[in-house]
């Protein structure tokens, strides 16, 4: 299970505590409040297919398709995209935790043990060797030396640098979730496309061969026909060249269907040779329910994975602004050290063999040849690009909603008036099939009624799965539907 930000605790409540407290140069941020559009204030989306309700966040579940569920599930687990996104949130989180050191002292310990000797020439000349001050003419002996003791040093971030290079590397970690929350979506909608793709690719295959069988008949009874003087070497010509028509179509469908299940082993983290036998074998197309709950549309830039994402990238640049603006001024840090040091291990436990130190260090920038003011502008333009980025995922977001839901609506319209099409159609070719039999008509006829039935049935198919994959794509634009924490078996 993936927490929202795995960060110390500690480093969590020390960003929120002092950036209430002291003094922060810089702007600090405030979440964006884009304007949303009034048909996305309603409760309810405005058509027949759509519902208010909540989104599941494991939404594949509405097709009822029990492989499409197991491919999901295994996706989720094996996708090496996804587990790239996982790394790369897992990097994030661990640069946090290391910006957020800078919030504490830094505390060291140290033992040392050396043995020195003076040389005649150097500090036992300059102290009066040779006789003076009671150093003898042959110098100092060698000596040894023990001491252990702690160091440490505070910055006491009077202006907020170090709280802001927290709070920008919180917000990167946040952002590096949504991302990972985006990764997830995309994976689990490419299966589902990709799934219902393959099912209307082998649906329409099936009905291919179905006509090709029906054209081969065909073929056989023009041929008797002739044989008998009902008719001409036209209509074994004509029927022939339809079948072989037919025929033709099957070899790029069956690769355009090997190529999907192609894809989805790559989803799955397979090699070709791994892929289950499933896929191959001709399923139906996963059927849309009748009414697909879409959550309320003012929900939809907090669903949205990107546009949380794209708000993070603006708080980080945000801070990193405020950091910019800190280099300007002093720094004041403190440190200390307390240590034992005596010439025989056996005095380091005496407070004679006490050494310490302690003061204040002041750091004033002078002269940076320009590089601050620089600094300055750089993330300035960085946090105004953040902020366009945001409004364009924000605008991107609504406009990609309004033309899925217009997409799913319309091919409910399509795909009625291809059912109705292909009703029609095959009475038609049964009509014609029968009149050709009793040499009411000729086979011109028959032919045509043949192609548009083919036309007609293939036609329904592929809009029962674009009916599908619309839907996979509303579910995508509406942010999946998560719930919670970004868990192996949820988004």
């Amino acid at each position: 299970m993936f927490s929202p930000l795995r960060l110390h605790p500690k480093l969590l409540g020390a960003v929120s505590l002092l950036a209430l407290s002291g003094c922060m140069v810089g702007p600090n941020f405030t979440a964006p409040r884009p304007a949303v559009p009034a048909a996305y204030i309603s409760s309810a989306p405005a058509t027949p297919y759509v519902s208010g309700g909540p989104v599941d966040p494991q939404w594949w579940n509405s097709f009822n398709d029990p492989e499409l569920t197991k491919l999901e599930a295994e996706a989720v687990a094996q996708n090496l995209d996804l587990q790239i996104a996982t790394q790369r949130m897992l990097e994030a989180e661990a640069q946090a935790q290391i910006d957020g050191a800078v919030l504490y002292p830094s505390i060291g310990a140290n033992a040392s043990y050396s043995r020195q000797g003076l040389s005649d020439k150097g500090v036992v000349q300059a102290l009066g060797g040779g006789g003076g001050a009671g150093i003898p003419v042959s110098g100092i002996p060698p000596f040894d030396v023990y001491q252990y003791g702690l160091q440490a040093t505070y910055d006491l971030d009077f202006w907020g640098k170090n709280r802001r290079t927290a709070e920008a590397a919180v917000a990167a970690a946040a952002g590096s979730l949504e991302a990972r929350r985006a990764a997830l979506l995309n994976v689990e909608t490419q299966v589902a496309s990709n799934y219902i793709q393959l099912c209307g690719t082998e649906a329409v295959l099936a009905i291919t061969q179905k006509n090709l069988d029906s054209a081969n008949q065909l073929v056989n009874l023009t041929v008797e026909r002739q044989q008998a003087g009902l008719t001409t070497a036209l209509d074994v010509a004509n029927a022939r060249a339809t079948a072989a028509q037919i025929s033709s179509q099957i070899p790029t469908l069956t690769a355009q269907r090997d190529a999907l299940i192609n894809q989805i082993g790559l989803l799955l983290g397979q090699t070709p040779n791994a892929l289950p036998p499933e896929l191959v074998t001709a399923a139906p197309v996963p059927l849309t329910p009748p009414s697909v709950p879409a959550g309320l549309p003012a929900d939809l830039l907090r669903r949205r994975p990107d546009v949380r994402e794209a708000e993070d990238k603006l708080h980080t640049a945000t801070a990193e602004v405020g950091v910019a603006v800190a280099q300007f001024f002093p720094d004041f840090s403190l440190t200390g050290s307390v240590s034992l040091q005596a010439l025989q291990l056996k005095n380091l436990n005496g407070l004679s063999a006490l050494t310490y130190a302690v003061g204040p260090t002041l750091t004033i920038p002078l002269f940076e040849g320009g590089q601050l003011h620089g600094q300055l502008k750089l993330r300035k333009a960085q946090q105004q690009e953040a902020a366009i980025g945001y409004a364009k995922t924000v605008l991107t977001a609504f406009y990609q909603v309004d033309n899925a839901l217009s997409a799913y609506t319309q091919e409910h319209a399509t795909l009625n008036a291809l059912t109705l099409d292909a009703q029609q159609s095959q009475i038609a070719l049964s009509l014609a099939e029968d009149q050709y039999k009793q040499g009411l008509v000729d086979y011109l006829t028959v032919l045509t009624a043949q192609q548009a039935y083919l036309a007609a049935q293939q036609a329904q198919a592929v809009a029962v799965e674009t009916l599908g994959t619309d839907l996979v794509t509303l579910y995508q634009a509406l942010g999946g539907g998560w719930e919670g924490d970004v868990t192996t078996g949820n988004s």
